[in-house]
């Protein structure tokens, strides 16, 4: 997770970008602050999916497929990975809804 935040891009997507300061002056800001225009919800709705449809339309992190190799007279299995013809899963509806990774705030519990 921690890349793939709007910091690692140069972006704050809660903090006013009238002060001028960039990502430092938000950084060092304590408090938070209301963007001008259009509201950014502290929520992430979707997420890019971590896996992938082979040609039967099966869904899975990772594929293999069995080979038979001839060593010395000997017939043996083998499992080698399929990189080919893999389909990404596309964006993943979460729920409920995840926390932005680059939200200013302190969870606490008594």
């Amino acid at each position: 997770m921690g890349a793939s935040g709007s910091k690692a891009r140069g972006l704050w997507p809660f903090t006013s970008t009238t002060g001028g300061g960039g990502s430092e002056a938000a950084g060092s800001e304590q408090a938070l602050v209301r963007p001008r225009g259009r509201p950014v919800p502290p929520f992430v709705f979707t997420r890019r999916g971590s896996m992938f449809y082979d040609e039967d339309g099966d869904l899975a992190h990772e594929f293999y497929e069995e080979t038979i190799v001839t060593k010395n007279g000997q017939k043996r299995a083998k499992l080698r990975r399929v990189h080919k013809n893999l389909i990404p899963q596309g964006f993943v509806k979460l729920d409920p809804p995840r926390l932005h990774v680059d939200f200013p705030v302190i969870l606490y519990e008594v």
